[in-house]
């Protein structure tokens, strides 16, 4: 049977969740991986709620949904609270270190400092989600360093390559394994 893992990045609209979901299945095509990724978010999209959910499998992948996810990457507060039910028993959850309260889960839970720090080293919180991503590669190796490098290049405005890719290494080194 193919090695599968099913991935939820959630935050509020205009985190980056998506972005980071659409990264991580461009780098796991460009490792030589079967990846699927959709995405949900609010009517107003900006504050509400948006997700992005990722499957990236050795071989085919027969649903084109997460069911229960082995990965669940909680930006917030409302988006762990939310989606934690999701999380298969014995996962790995990640949220970012602004989140305050983590119910009580069966499940690896590591806190990441992302929007912190990209408000202290990048001055802007929108690099929160390459932070993230950085740290959930180095975690879980779904995906190559240099691939989703690659997938960034292709996937953010030229002029903010340099600086997503910086945010994305920082994530790496604050990653734990």
């Amino acid at each position: 049977m193919p090695q599968k893992t099913e991935i939820r990045i959630s935050g509020h609209g205009g985190q980056g969740a998506i972005l980071a979901g659409q990264i991580l299945g461009k780098a796991a095509v460009l490792d030589g991986k079967k990846a699927l990724q959709t995405q949900a978010y609010g009517a107003e999209a900006r504050g509400s709620l948006a997700r992005s959910e990722v499957i990236i499998s050795d071989g085919r992948i027969g649903f084109p949904a997460v069911r229960k996810c082995d990965i669940l990457v909680a930006m917030n507060q409302e988006s762990l609270d939310k989606h934690l039910s999701a999380l298969r028993e014995n996962g790995v959850l990640i949220v970012d270190s602004s989140v305050e309260k983590i119910p009580e889960a069966k499940a690896k839970v590591f806190k990441v400092p992302a929007t912190e720090t990209a408000k202290k080293t990048f001055g802007d919180s929108m690099y929160a989600n390459m932070i993230i991503l950085g740290a959930l590669t180095k975690m879980t190796k779904l995906a190559s360093e240099k691939a989703i490098e690659t997938a960034i290049q292709g996937s953010v405005p030229e002029k903010t390559i340099e600086t997503n890719i910086n945010a994305f290494r920082k994530g790496l080194q604050l990653g734990q394994t």
